[in-house]
């Protein structure tokens, strides 16, 4: 005998079979975890350059934020706010669009404080890369923290401090004495123009280029080589690099003293160039007010309003006294939660009392037997033989048969059902009040209809419905001959009705 061969299983079919191991849960690196985390989300009417915007955001804040973060009109600034602890989310970035403007908020979690900015102008990445002369983007670069540089915020006013620390609290700190030069390949500028007030967000990436070397040495070191069909040897190249074209030219206050070493000839105590090329966004924005909560605390501090000292009194104690209200909803809230989950505890308890005393006993279940199997002894013989003691005779058959045959028993209701024993109402039948109406018009109409012979179905009726019908013979009687044909009248003619 042949052994059947298998079908070899489908994809599918090796996916169900497979044994499904949980995967290892790796914990994240306390730096990693003590590093501060952004979401960036955008909220009211919707344009497609904001959302862009808020994408190039997420970038430049990146490695620590969510880059593929997903947010529909349903979810509400609390939801972020809840998952802010998991994620060990430290700041949230709020693109709000309304009709007259766009802002910014920048919300330090959990309990604020919110920083307002209106943006006034913002120029996409996008925009900012094609607008360069030379373009140069590293996708390396975004793997590490940008650089942070603050300018002018050293000014008059709690304002100023609390903004610059708010920027600086956003990407995480460095240390001078063990930071790796080779990981700084990003910075974010944030300038402050004390006279219009306005802050200038830029993005740029950092590149070294060795200073001091021969134009063909520092193309091939920087691996920026050229056609060389032109040269005959290497030589020639090195040679002859002073006729290359360059496209920048090295600033002296560029230049910088490396304390390390770093890749593409930029060695430890050699001098090299610093170069910056931006690729976007750009913002410009103005600080218009600081809250004390998150978006719904005090205002500390606002751009175009000032209040007194006594209206400030005033507010905080109104907001005092709306916190009093909240907590007293909140205990409220609790007590009467408490109350009914007693409420239910109370009824379970009552329920399962009422289910406990409805059972059966072990005793009662033997009085029970012992109670039907008397009732089964019983038989039609007994009261037969009862029957012939009393009267001295033998009984009929159908005296004690009868009584069985009769008794029906009563058919089972499921509960549930819509199944009733009461007996349905008659319905009823009017035919027979339609054949008394139909029988009492015909006597009518045999009667003549009316008293003195008048209407329809008087004589004069009669007379008027019948004309034209039959022929009118003189008021003679038509007979029948004995062969069962009809009499010839003297004018010769038969009639056309029967009598």
């Amino acid at each position: 005998m042949k052994k059947k061969s298998r079908k070899p299983l489908s994809k599918a079919q090796k996916q169900r079979n497979r044994v499904k191991v949980a995967a290892p849960i790796e914990e994240e690196p306390t730096a990693i975890k003590n590093a501060p985390h952004t979401f960036v989300i955008r909220r009211g009417e919707r344009c497609s350059s904001v959302s862009k915007l808020s994408r190039d955001f997420r970038r430049m804040m990146e490695p620590f934020t969510a880059a593929h973060l997903r947010e529909s009109r349903i979810n509400k600034v609390k939801d972020f706010v809840h998952m802010s602890g998991y994620f060990h989310v430290s700041h949230m970035c709020l693109l709000s669009l309304s009709t007259e403007s766009l802002s910014l908020k920048v919300i330090r979690m959990p309990k604020g404080p919110t920083l307002t900015f209106r943006v006034h102008q913002y120029t996409l990445a996008k925009d900012v890369i094609n607008s360069a002369r030379k373009q140069f983007v590293d996708e390396d670069c975004f793997k590490a923290a940008p650089l942070v540089i603050l300018n002018n915020f050293s000014g008059e006013g709690k304002h100023l401090k609390l903004m610059a620390s708010t920027f600086q609290n956003m990407f995480p700190s460095i240390n001078l004495s063990t930071v790796n030069l080779s990981s700084l390949k990003r910075c974010v500028l944030l300038s402050y123009n004390p006279v219009s007030k306005l802050v200038d967000l830029r993005h740029y990436t950092i590149t070294v280029v060795p200073v001091n070397l021969n134009k063909g040495v520092k193309k091939i070191v920087t691996r920026n080589i050229p056609d060389l069909g032109r040269f005959e040897d290497i030589a020639d190249f090195v040679e002859k690099g002073h006729l290359l074209s360059e496209s920048e030219v090295d600033d002296e206050e560029s230049h910088v003293v490396l304390p390390q070493n770093l890749n593409r000839g930029n060695l430890e105590d050699n001098k090299s160039s610093l170069r910056l090329h931006e690729i976007g966004p750009r913002i410009t924005m103005r600080l218009m007010k600081i809250e004390d909560d998150l978006m719904t605390g005090e205002v500390l501090y606002h751009d175009c309003i000032e209040k007194s000292a006594i209206e400030v009194e005033a507010m905080r104690k109104k907001r005092a006294q709306q916190r009093k209200l909240k907590e007293m909803r909140k205990q409220k809230q609790a007590e009467n939660i408490k109350k009914k989950e007693n409420k239910k505890e109370d009824h379970r308890a009552k329920t399962s009392a009422q289910e406990k005393s409805n059972q059966i006993n072990e005793t009662d279940k033997l009085l029970l037997k012992d109670a039907e199997e008397a009732v089964g002894e019983l038989s039609d013989e007994d009261d037969r033989e009862y029957y012939r003691d009393a009267i001295g005779a033998n009984p009929e058959d159908e005296l004690f048969d009868s009584a069985h045959k009769g008794a029906r028993k009563r058919p089972f209701i499921p509960k549930g059902s819509s199944y009733s024993l009461k007996p349905k109402k008659p319905r009823m039948d009017n035919r027979k009040q339609y054949d008394e109406d139909d029988d009492r018009h015909d006597s009518k109409k045999r009667n003549g209809g009316g008293k003195n012979g008048k209407g329809k179905f008087g004589r004069k009726g009669m007379r008027d419905e019948l004309k034209g019908k039959s022929k009118y013979n003189g008021g003679k009687h038509m007979g029948r001959s004995k062969s069962g044909g009809s009499k010839k009248t003297g004018g010769g003619k038969k009639s056309s009705r029967r009598k």
